[in-house]
């Protein structure tokens, strides 16, 4: 996308603003065994050690599947009502978005991965005892730690962080040397969130154009089929661009205002069975995406 560079004022994003930072970790109760490694090399007839076979010490179990598909579920639900900051993983989110529904949604997030873990746990020596069945040959009970210490393994932890500005520089040096340091972290500033408002600004972008695409009715008149996503993913859409506009940048408001126009009082009916509402919805995302400079 080619939206012109801004020029960010770092104090105002940042007293407005919050880091979150998200770390959530699984037992993935996968060995590494080396002896079936070795088994298919002789089978197989290779002369090097050609690939290392891991298993899974509780194949089949559902308790430790929706431990890790929850897990996988809440990234993603962090990372679409969040912007990217860094690479370590950190993510922007308006102070305002986080008091009003951020916080709350991931503590119950927290609270249901726990439960989700504590069901496991709870039930780990049953499932020894069930891998012993389903793994046959392949069965260690050594290899299967005690559950005290697979407790330690599940974390699910956030951390809220203040955004920090070009001024913060809390050490003794020079006055040069101290303003080379805050024009490089105001450079540094800028590119990041330059970057993060890019992420949101593709996003749109992104439901923009399948919207388009999927309210083209082909040449025989025959509409194109879509899912009722295709509407409550661009309402959901317009409720993320009111929380993670944090540069309050107005053309990205004057695109989340337009859009949500475009599907006011329309429901996945009126698209599926009217021609003609699909093809007003159509016009009004084409002219949002004609308006900008993506």
């Amino acid at each position: 996308m080619n939206m012109e560079t801004p020029q960010f004022e770092s104090f105002g994003i940042a007293t407005s603003s919050l880091l979150i930072e998200l770390n959530i970790s699984c037992w993935t109760a996968r060995k590494l065994d080396k002896k079936v490694g070795m088994e298919v090399d002789i089978f197989k007839n290779t002369k090097v050690k050609a690939g290392n076979y891991h298993k899974h010490l509780l194949a089949g179990s559902p308790a430790l599947e929706a431990v890790t598909k929850y897990a996988a579920q809440v990234r993603l639900w962090n990372n679409l009502n969040t912007i990217p900051w860094s690479d370590n993983g950190q993510r922007i989110v308006t102070a305002e978005h986080f008091y009003n529904g951020y916080k709350a949604q991931m503590d119950l997030h927290k609270q249901n991965y726990e439960e989700l873990v504590a069901n496991f746990l709870q039930q780990y020596p049953t499932l020894i005892s069930a891998a012993a069945f389903q793994l046959g040959d392949l069965f260690d009970r050594e290899e299967y730690p005690p559950v005290e210490s697979i407790a330690h393994k599940f974390r699910f932890n956030y951390a809220v962080l203040p955004l920090p500005t070009s001024g913060d520089f809390r050490i003794d040096i020079a006055e040069q040397a101290k303003a080379e340091l805050v024009e490089q972290y105001t450079a540094h500033f800028n590119s990041r969130l330059e970057a993060a408002m890019r992420d949101i600004w593709s996003r749109l972008h992104e439901c923009l154009k399948h919207m388009s695409d999927r309210l083209t009715d082909g040449q025989d008149g025959v509409r194109n089929r879509f899912h009722a996503t295709l509407l409550s993913n661009a309402q959901q859409m317009v409720q993320l661009l009111d929380r993670l506009n944090v540069t309050k940048d107005p053309k990205l408001e004057d695109a989340r205002i337009q859009l949500a126009k475009a599907i006011s009082n329309m429901d996945i009916d009126d698209l599926r069975e009217d021609s003609g509402a699909r093809e007003q919805v159509k016009r009004d995302v084409d002219n949002i995406l004609a308006k900008f400079n993506w």
